[in-house]
């Protein structure tokens, strides 16, 4: 919502099926919203039918625990989550945190900087062992070193995904992949048993050949 000209009234006037994710970063938080309000508007938000989830972070909900009963008053799930701008944390380190965003919400959800692919397999172990343990977790690696981890993040048990459309040419953060891209090979990298969608994978494969790989 914090880039957005006029969010209420942009879900006022929506009328889609899909479900709304309702988000209001701050700039400590690699967003653009004011401080002032920014929540109130976010509540707001929530209480539309279309919108499903509220993304909150871990910071917010520690220093206001009431938030959590408001926005659920509202009939909304609650992803909350922690960004590390700067680093990666060791692997305990992200643990606790995905259990601490999970002792709030409904969705934990960690996003860090990865200063090497190192730093890419310890979010996506500590995806893995989260999800063992029971926790609907999400969690991405940033920058282009990370793109992969937006990929196969579902592989480890990352519940969610981002991406931007394919004709949507606003500023969006480096490493993420358009969406038909990103579907296509999440498709192609299932582990559930189930096989790939040969015939979508077909018709995706002119955007898939965008991707430029290293070798």
């Amino acid at each position: 919502m914090d880039k957005a000209t006029d969010p209420i009234a942009q879900l006022e006037a929506y009328n889609g099926e899909l479900p709304v994710v309702a988000t209001n970063r701050n700039r400590w938080f690699g967003g653009k919203a004011r401080d002032t309000g920014r929540l109130d508007i976010l509540f707001a938000a929530s209480r539309f039918d279309a919108v499903e989830y509220v993304d909150l972070e871990l910071e917010t909900v520690r220093a206001k625990e009431w938030l959590v009963g408001e926005f659920r008053g509202n009939d909304v799930d609650l992803i909350v989550s922690h960004h590390d701008f700067d680093a990666t944390p060791e692997r305990e380190v992200l643990t606790a945190i995905l259990e601490q965003c999970d002792s709030y919400g409904d969705v934990a959800k960690v996003a860090t900087h990865p200063e090497d692919l190192s730093d890419a397999l310890t979010l996506l172990r500590a995806l893995h062992e989260a999800t063992q343990a029971g926790i609907d977790a999400a969690g991405i690696a940033m920058g282009e070193v990370g793109s992969h981890t937006r990929v196969i993040g579902h592989v480890y048990g990352s519940k969610l995904g981002y991406a931007p459309l394919q004709d949507d040419d606003s500023e969006y953060a480096p490493g993420q992949l358009p969406l038909r891209t990103l579907a296509t090979l999440v498709e192609a990298t299932r582990t559930d048993g189930g096989p790939p969608d040969i015939e979508s994978l077909a018709d995706d494969a002119s955007v898939a050949s965008e991707l430029s790989l290293p070798n």
